[in-house]
């Protein structure tokens, strides 16, 4: 029942008020170019807004940590006092009823969960290197993540699944327990090592489309959790996994996987290879994220998505296996578009991580990832480096279970030998792919090029075309396949010829 002193302030502030948004804990004032944030005077077990004091403290928690990402939208935290005469006013002299949260009014319709579809390539790859850099300077929390922060939401979700039981299916509820319950214990001391290794962190904790703002081109962060420290407290990459399980649930494969590649080539220059580690723990978190969509989902009525999300969390448990995929050819050749393409469908959701030495190039010369690099790095030292450092990491990911494409021009036997001995290494299948297109064809590629990672030039690609005929031709492990046309024709030759990629 609503307080009614809290009825009073919300019909004063909904008096000015364009529009209003009511939700379980908070009620949002759209007045003009301004909104107004109050929390409800509710005690949930997982929150508690009943006091003056309680509600302060929330709000000034979530302007602090929505200002990290956010800073043009949240503002300042304004009392809402009693007139002397009747009536409210903000920051008056009179005695404060109730805080309310100022933000910037943003348009609704930007937000990501209302366009999904607007999520390309560029956004995705965008969006996964902010995700990056935001858990980068995310302050490190030792007593959170790990096993037991996760474990406290598995716990959570059986719970809460097994209320719902008669509307979602007690057989299939029960499965997901107990198939969540094996794998948590199979990855809980991956989860520690992480914990350990600083990968616990103060984060977004609520980071799915509907958090995303698009504003001039890029993505906006808004509206993390600040209620509860066992739930923003968490492991970086059961953060990222919630932005990945709503991509793939949303049939946005294609845009997850982006912003999952762009992601680690962002994380490894803060942390290092050992961020690929946990990739082994992947499905379990996108599989308990999407459990706990199924219960939010069904306790808002919505049994169709609750149903969904169920599905979705028990596939999440059964990842398809990890294989290599290396996709060469001479530059202008469209490797990294056609790698793009065809890895959703390798490997466990969302897909198979692209690992491109254009973007390792520019790793290792501490350069931006569209940043030009002179001409003198390109020696043959630095070479052999990028290339030690593509197979090293490429390892790391096939023993955590995550399928790969390796995006190089492969021009030399040796490395196309390499890349086959690394399959067998890791003991997964191989397939290899080599792009082939008319010289006038890839020159015009090259010369068009604008804000992407390769360096290459007119003249960079006349020098492999003439180490391509001096060099020996690929063995049967390697496909050649005729790129002169749409990047989307290669990637179906490819995928017609090889069933066994998914």
């Amino acid at each position: 029942m609503t307080d009614p002193e809290e009825a009073e302030v919300a019909a004063w502030l909904g008096a000015g008020a364009d529009r209003a948004i009511e939700t379980a804990c908070a009620r949002v004032f759209l007045a003009g170019d301004r909104a107004f944030k109050v929390k409800r005077r509710v005690e949930l077990g997982y929150l508690d807004y009943s006091t003056l004091e309680l509600r302060l403290w929330a709000l000034e928690r979530e302007l602090a940590f929505n200002r990290a990402a956010a800073p043009d939208i949240y503002r300042a935290v304004r009392a809402v006092t009693r007139k002397a005469g009747g009536g409210f006013e903000f920051d008056g002299p009179g005695a404060v009823v109730e805080y309310a949260l100022e933000m910037r009014r943003f348009d609704e319709t930007a937000v990501l969960a209302a366009q999904p579809w607007a999520v390309d390539g560029p956004l995705a790859d965008a969006l996964g290197r902010a995700v990056a850099g935001v858990h980068a300077a995310a302050p490190v929390r030792p007593q959170g993540g790990g096993g037991k922060a996760l474990k406290f939401t598995i716990d959570s979700n059986a719970q809460l699944l097994r209320e719902l039981a008669p509307r979602l299916g007690a057989e299939r509820v029960e499965r997901l327990v107990a198939g969540t319950d094996a794998e948590f214990f199979r990855q809980e001391a991956l989860l520690n090592r992480r914990q350990a290794a600083g990968f616990a962190r103060r984060c977004h904790a609520d980071l799915h489309l509907g958090n995303i703002l698009l504003e001039e081109g890029r993505p906006v962060l808004f509206d993390c959790i600040e209620f509860n420290d066992v739930l923003s407290e968490i492991d970086v990459q059961y953060d990222l996994a919630f932005l990945l399980m709503d991509l793939d649930f949303r049939r946005r494969r294609d845009a997850a996987v982006r912003v999952l590649s762009a992601y680690l080539d962002e994380a490894l220059r803060t942390f290092g290879e050992v961020v690929l580690d946990g990739l082994a723990a992947l499905p379990l978190m996108l599989s308990v994220r999407a459990a706990v969509r199924a219960h939010v989902s069904a306790h808002s009525g919505d049994l169709d998505a609750a149903s969904a999300y169920l599905d979705a969390a028990l596939g999440h448990l059964s990842p398809a296996p990890p294989r290599l995929v290396a996709v060469g050819g001479l530059s202008g050749t469209g490797k990294t578009t056609f790698s793009r393409l065809i890895a959703p469908g390798v490997g466990a959701a969302p897909g198979a991580v692209v690992l491109r030495t254009d973007e390792v190039r520019k790793r290792l010369a501490g350069a931006g990832p569209t940043d030009s690099l002179p001409s003198e790095i390109y020696t043959s030292a630095f070479y052999d480096r990028v290339y030690e450092t593509l197979f090293a990491e490429a390892a790391r990911l096939l023993r955590a279970g995550r399928a790969v494409v390796l995006d190089a021009t492969f021009l030399k036997p040796e490395l196309r030998a390499r890349a086959e001995a690394l399959a067998v290494e890791a003991k997964v299948p191989f397939s290899g792919v080599l792009l082939e297109a008319p010289a006038e064809v890839l020159e015009a590629r090259i010369g068009g090029r604008a804000g992407d990672a390769s360096d290459a030039t007119i003249e960079v690609l006349h020098g492999q075309i003439e180490r391509l005929a001096r060099d020996e031709p690929p063995g049967p492990a390697w496909m050649r396949i005729d790129a002169s046309g749409p990047a989307e024709d290669a990637a179906e030759v490819w995928s017609h010829a090889a069933p066994a990629a998914g």
